[in-house]
């Protein structure tokens, strides 16, 4: 069972505010998941923007979860945890697991969604636009946050328009024609795209 390690320090980090941090961190677009695990510790969830793919082969990604959230001693004591990644339609999914609920809902309450039960046991949202089920690989201790590595057993990509948090607002993907360059006749993504399929 992984275990977490001594804090990760690679090189003198300049210390910067905290407020400055946090407003540049807000001008970054990410996707929003909940991070779910269950076993003997219970049933756990939180909301969680940190995530991103860190191997295709052998395929895994990592989550980043707050060192105060309880859900840690859970996904360390079961080996195992679930992304998944919310729809447009679960912005109330977003905020009940980040501890913001609804009226009439309680903070991290499962009531606000359809779960699944994934074949580590994790707990994945029904109708989630993609979901991971991952056994724990590694974990690493950065600063405030503890920075699980998940090998991934399975995936589901239901498709839907991913939920997208910027600027500490929720918003969603749109699509628009990519860049083109008239100095530069043949660069853009479509005549890439070209050359590769007519080789």
């Amino acid at each position: 069972m992984p275990s977490p390690e001594a804090d990760v320090q690679t090189a003198t980090i300049t210390s910067v505010p905290a407020a400055r941090f946090r407003a540049a961190m807000g001008a970054a677009a990410t996707g929003v998941t909940v991070v779910a695990t269950d076993g003997p510790s219970g049933r756990f969830a939180q909301t969680v923007s940190a995530m991103c793919s860190v191997s295709e082969a052998p395929p895994s990604l990592l989550v980043c979860v707050n060192q105060r959230s309880p859900m840690n001693e859970a996904i360390q004591a079961h080996g195992s945890f679930a992304v998944s990644v919310l729809g447009r339609q679960h912005d109330h999914v977003a905020d009940t697991f980040a501890g913001r609920p609804w009226p009439g809902k309680e903070k991290w309450d499962f009531t606000c969604g359809e779960w699944e039960r994934t074949a580590s046991g994790a707990p994945r949202l029904a109708d989630a636009v993609a979901s991971f089920d991952c056994e724990l690989h590694t974990v690493l201790t950065v600063g405030t946050h503890h920075v699980y590595v998940g090998a991934i057993r399975d995936v589901t990509a239901a498709g839907g328009t991913p939920l997208v948090y910027s600027g500490r607002r929720y918003a969603r993907p749109e699509t628009f024609p990519p860049s083109t360059f008239p100095d530069f006749p043949g660069s853009g993504p479509v005549h890439h795209q070209q050359r590769r399929t007519t080789r």
